[in-house]
C-alpha cells in the first residue's frame, strides 16, 4: 500500500480534471483497502474511492480527505452445473474481465465491452448498454461496511438495483460512500453463443433479429467498434473520449406521461432488474432529446456563436451525450457546458436531465 499527498485528481480521472487529493493511498488488496479506509474514519477524514476514475468529475479544489484508489486484482472461476460464478477483484479493469469471458467461452457480459472503469463500481452504478445491465448477472459483492465496520455480502435483491442506482450508490453522500466494494461475483454461462440481443441498433449491425443470438466475440468486436465511433472507448489520440462516458442518464417516465413528449422522440422498453420490461415505465433518449433542444455535436467549442467554455469543452463531436475536455478544461468549464444543456432540455420539453457521473465538490 502506497500513501502519497497532493496527488491531482486530474491525473486518475479519465475527463481529466480535478484538483489535488490532500491524501492519496493506492491500495492493491483486499486488506489494504480496508485498512486504508478504516484509518482514514479514524482521522475522521472523508474518504473517495478511486478506481479507473471514468465516473468522477470533482471541483478543482480538489479533495480535501483521503482517496483510495482500489488497484486490487484477481479473477476466480467456480463451475456448477447450470452456471459459473466469476468472482473479481474490485480493482480489475472492467473491460478485461469481459474479455476474459469471452475468451474463455464464458457468455453474459459481451455487450458491456469497451465500458471503462473497474469491476468494484459496475454494481455501484448498475452499469449497462445495448440492453444489458449489471442487475441481470450480479451474484453478489462482498463490501466493506463503513458504519458498521466490518465486511458483509450482499445478493442481487438487497442492492435493489433500478436504472443506472443501486443501495450501493444511493448510500454515497458528498463522494463518500458507507460501502466499499471488495469484490463482486457475476453469473454467466458456458456458451460461445452471446445472450440474446435486445438492442435494434446492434441487431442491425450484427445482421440479426432482436432477440436472436450470436457469436460472443462477434459481439464483442462489434459494440467496442459501436462505441469507439462514438467516443466511448478511451483513447489518447482521440479528445472525444477524454469525458465520463454518458454524462447524463436516459430520462425514465410514466407510461402515461409520454403523450407530452413529441411523437418522434425515441422511446425504449424499460427493464426492470431481472431483464423483464416493465409496461408502467418508457425510457426517453437523453441524445435526442439534446440534440432537439438546439445543443449539437461538438456544442461548446469556440466559435462566434458558442463561447461557452472558451472551447476547452464541448459535448463530444461524436455523441452529444459525452461531455469532453478538449484539452485544459477545468471543472468549471465541463459544469458550464452541463448545465446549459440540462436547462435547454428542461426548457424545451419539460424534462429534467440527471447527471450520470459522481460530481465532487460541486452540485450541477
Amino acid at each position: 500500500m502506497e500513501g502519497v499527498t497532493e496527488t491531482l485528481l486530474s491525473e486518475l480521472t479519465t475527463i481529466g480534471v480535478g484538483g489535488p487529493a490532500r491524501r492519496y493511498v493506492r491500495a492493491t488488496a483486499e486488506d489494504q483497502i480496508v485498512q486504508a479506509v478504516r484509518e482514514a474514519d479514524e482521522r475522521q477524514e472523508p474518504v473517495l474511492i478511486l478506481g479507473g476514475g471514468s465516473n468522477l468529475v470533482v471541483s478543482d479544489e480538489g479533495f480535501r480527505g483521503t482517496v483510495i484508489h482500489v488497484a486490487s486484482r484477481g479473477i476466480a472461476v467456480e463451475e456448477h452445473a447450470e452456471s459459473t460464478l466469476l468472482t473479481v477483484a474490485a480493482g480489475e479493469a472492467w473491460d478485461d474481465v469481459v474479455r476474459y469471458t469471452v475468451d474463455q467461452g464464458f457468455t453474459g457480459l459481451e455487450t458491456l465491452s469497451g465500458i471503462p472503469g473497474t469491476a468494484g463500481a459496475t454494481p455501484v452504478q448498475n452499469v449497462g448498454a445495448y440492453g444489458t445491465e449489471i442487475s441481470q448477472h450480479f451474484a453478489s459483492a462482498l463490501v466493506y461496511d463503513r458504519k458498521a465496520g466490518q465486511t458483509r455480502r450482499f445478493r442481487g435483491e438487497d442492492l435493489e438495483f433500478s436504472y443506472r442506482n443501486s443501495l450501493l450508490k444511493r448510500e454515497i453522500h458528498d463522494g463518500s460512500p458507507r460501502y466499499v466494494v471488495l469484490s463482486v461475483q457475476f453469473d454467466v454461462r458456458r456458451s460461445n453463443l452471446s445472450q440474446p440481443i435486445r438492442y435494434a441498433e446492434l441487431a442491425r449491425r450484427l445482421g440479426v433479429e432482436v432477440g436472436e443470438r450470436a457469436e460472443a466475440a462477434t459481439v464483442r468486436e462489434t459494440v467496442i467498434e459501436l462505441r469507439s465511433g462514438k467516443g466511448m472507448v478511451l483513447d489518447p489520440s482521440d479528445r472525444d473520449s477524454y469525458s465520463t462516458g454518458s454524462f447524463f442518464t436516459n430520462p425514465i417516465i410514466a407510461a402515461e406521461q409520454q403523450a407530452t413528449i413529441p411523437e418522434d422522440a425515441p422511446r425504449y422498453p424499460m427493464l426492470d432488474p431481472h431483464g423483464a420490461v416493465d409496461e408502467s415505465k418508457i425510457k426517453l433518449s437523453a441524445a435526442w432529446l439534446i440534440q432537439n433542444a438546439g445543443f449539437d455535436k461538438g456544442f461548446g467549442l469556440q466559435s462566434e456563436h458558442q463561447p461557452i467554455a472558451g472551447g476547452r469543452a464541448s459535448l463530444s463531436t461524436k455523441h452529444t451525450l459525452a461531455i469532453t475536455n478538449r484539452g485544459g478544461a477545468t471543472a468549471r468549464d465541463i459544469l458550464a457546458i452541463a448545465r446549459t444543456v440540462r436547462d435547454g432540455v428542461r426548457e424545451e420539453f419539460g424534462v429534467t436531465l440527471e447527471a450520470e457521473p459522481v460530481i465532487i465538490g460541486f452540485t450541477l
